[in-house]
């Protein structure tokens, strides 16, 4: 299974997991004397230990693209399934084969502007209430129109 789910935690094994506790494929384990890690872009997960200048390579993140990612199949827990329609899983490091990298620390955020949404959905609002006055008063000028005759 496939998550955009970048929110990942660590089990008390030291393996990294996704929100939902599912390992990440190939597996990441932060060993238990590590007093930090970093991840680069290109998704390599370093740790530093007590007593040593340079960080140790623990593991890679690898991202997944497909040609037509509408057609995974959406299979709960933020976990999608490649199927037929959507192709087979393009894998590579992240920054590789057109792929993205990765930033430490950051979340994918939604690309909608919820500023300018409620700003357009009170235009759209008020456009609806002028709408309605007009039509109202267009109604009350027909029926004094039909009692004059």
């Amino acid at each position: 299974a496939y998550t955009r789910d970048g929110s990942l935690k660590l089990t008390g094994d030291g393996l990294i997991v996704t929100s939902d506790g599912f390992p990440l494929v190939p597996e990441i384990t932060i060993p238990s004397d590590a007093r930090s890690i970093s991840i680069n872009a290109q998704g390599e997960v370093y740790a530093y230990f007590v007593n040593q200048v340079e960080p140790e390579q623990i593991g890679a993140f690898t991202l997944a693209n497909f040609t037509n990612a509408k057609g995974l199949e959406a299979i709960g827990s933020n976990l999608f399934q490649e199927t037929e329609a959507s192709g087979p899983a393009l894998v590579s490091a992240p920054g590789e084969d057109g792929l993205g990298t990765l930033r430490q620390g950051y979340l994918e955020g939604s690309s909608v502007d919820a500023v300018r949404e409620i700003t357009e959905l009170i235009e759209a609002q008020r456009g609806y209430e002028l709408n309605s006055k007009v039509i109202t008063a267009t109604d009350q000028m027909l029926a004094s129109m039909t009692q004059v005759r």
